[in-house]
């Protein structure tokens, strides 16, 4: 009879300590993978000092081959960076914190602008 007990009360508190350390494990690797910003790159700076650079994409603009253009930046949100898309349109973006699916930050069109012809 006690034998019955002491074997039941191993695999039951072995299998709770295995699914203990699972959970535990699980929660680090996830922490661990969280902890990194998302679409930032390091910039050492002119003074020395190593920033943060996020990549925008800038939404609604397109490059020459038809894909999203992306734009490296160290500079706040709330910005506005000016671009010259393939077509001769110079557009105004305002940098912001919103986080995209695929990692990178939004640039939202603020204005777009023609370029007058030279001819």
């Amino acid at each position: 009879m006690l034998t019955d007990v002491l074997t039941g009360w191993t695999a039951e508190t072995l299998g709770g300590l295995t699914l203990l350390a699972v959970a535990a494990a699980w929660g680090w690797l996830r922490r661990r993978r969280t902890q990194t910003v998302p679409g930032a790159v390091p910039v050492i700076a002119a003074d020395g000092t190593v920033r943060s650079a996020r990549i925008y994409t800038l939404l609604g603009a397109r490059a020459a081959d038809g894909q999203p253009v992306h734009l490296p930046s160290s500079r706040p949100a709330g910005t506005r960076v000016t671009w010259s898309g393939p077509a001769g349109k110079v557009e105004q973006f305002e940098l912001t914190d919103a986080v995209l699916p695929d990692g990178t930050y939004a640039a939202e069109r603020v204005a777009a602008y023609l370029e007058p012809d030279t001819r």
